[in-house]
């Protein structure tokens, strides 16, 4: 790593704690989220019992354990209080920070990075949301990390990298799965199928690699629910994924909303971000990872927005996971206009409509 690379990264660590860190405890547990997450991790401290996630002392079955988990260590570092519970989303916003800003130096430049950083860092709710104690943040950055390898393993020509990514890429989609739930494959299935059909049906990975990626997601995203039917609860496994399916059928514990209520949430949420990100959905040049990355961002956009939208349940952070393309395409347009490539009337003209 050379001087100029260490030196921003370590700016994006140094700052981003900054925002994340201070702070965290001073505000009482608010949502009904929090609440229920903070208090699955202190009876799993208090019972002993790290496989089963409770409330009042009884399985609770509408999430995994993983975000428990992270809540737990915490406590054990910092006390059974707002501030442990708060910690690990924190720590998760410095590491999202940093794989943008990697990411976006690899896919083009240091300028595209810091854009990238600078349009996730500075929305609202994409912030606030690392200041929180729910399991959103971190089921996000193992979705979006995801599709980043396996878009990377589409477009490797080694065979041994496309294992190796294809590898990760299950395991961080397994990581998912423990965090929040097989949503996270639905997600991730309908981004792989529409980046299939953009680019022609053709598909760059043999067998062995859809099947490696196969193992590797089913030893990971499903290790929990055996070790949960075999220690004799498999009544809380088949309740879990009843849950599921009643999220996208009817409006859980009055959550309900209009269909247009993402839509709504992101376009005021994450600005400015999403007024660029409009723009940034135009892409001219070769069908390279560039290319295949950039289909695979709004891909999950629209993936995200329409999945939701479709579900009767309406919650702010059920769309959370759009931060990623929203901000992506933003720093995309940011970039292209400042390149000479695009014109920034647009952008203009549509701030002046939103504050209108």
């Amino acid at each position: 790593m050379d001087r100029k690379n260490l030196i921003i990264q370590s700016g994006i660590v140094i700052i981003s704690a900054l925002l994340f860190i201070p702070f965290l405890g001073k505000v009482h547990l608010f949502d009904w989220d929090e609440i229920n997450f903070a208090e699955s991790a202190r009876e799993m401290i208090v019972t002993g019992d790290y496989l089963t996630v409770r409330i009042f002392f009884e399985p609770f079955w509408e999430k995994p354990p993983l975000f428990i988990w992270m809540q737990v260590i915490s406590m054990k570092l910092f006390g059974i209080n707002e501030f442990a519970a708060r910690f690990p989303n924190a720590v998760c916003g410095i590491f999202t920070l940093l794989i943008l800003f990697n990411l976006g130096k690899k896919l083009y430049d240091f300028r595209f990075g810091s854009l990238w950083v600078l349009a996730y860092a500075g929305s609202f709710l994409s912030f606030f949301y690392f200041r929180s104690g729910i399991i959103d943040p971190w089921f996000n950055l193992f979705i979006f990390t995801s599709i980043t390898c396996w878009v990377y393993a589409l477009r490797s020509k080694k065979s041994g990298y496309k294992y190796a990514l294809t590898t990760l890429s299950a395991f961080m989609l397994g990581l998912a799965i423990l965090t929040k739930g097989p949503v996270a494959l639905i997600v991730f299935g309908l981004v792989v199928l529409v980046v299939f059909v953009r680019d022609r049906f053709i598909l760059t990975l043999n067998w062995k690699h859809v099947l490696t990626f196969c193992i590797f997601l089913a030893i990971t995203g499903g290790l929990w629910f055996i070790l949960e039917i075999l220690s004799g609860h498999a009544d809380t496994v088949r309740e879990f994924f009843t849950y599921q399916v009643r999220l996208f059928r009817t409006k859980d514990a009055g959550h309900g909303g209009f269909p247009l209520y993402h839509f709504i949430i992101l376009l005021f949420g994450v600005f400015p971000a999403s007024i660029f990100a409009i723009q940034g959905h135009r892409y001219y040049g070769e069908r390279d990872v560039r290319h295949t990355y950039h289909a695979s961002m709004t891909a999950l956009l629209w993936v995200v927005l329409i999945l939701f939208s479709v579900v009767k349940t309406k919650i702010v952070h059920y769309s959370s996971l759009t931060y990623f393309p929203i901000t992506y395409l933003a720093a995309f347009a940011a970039y292209q206009i400042i390149e000479g490539n695009f014109s920034y009337r647009l952008c203009l003209e549509l701030s002046v409509v939103y504050f209108h």
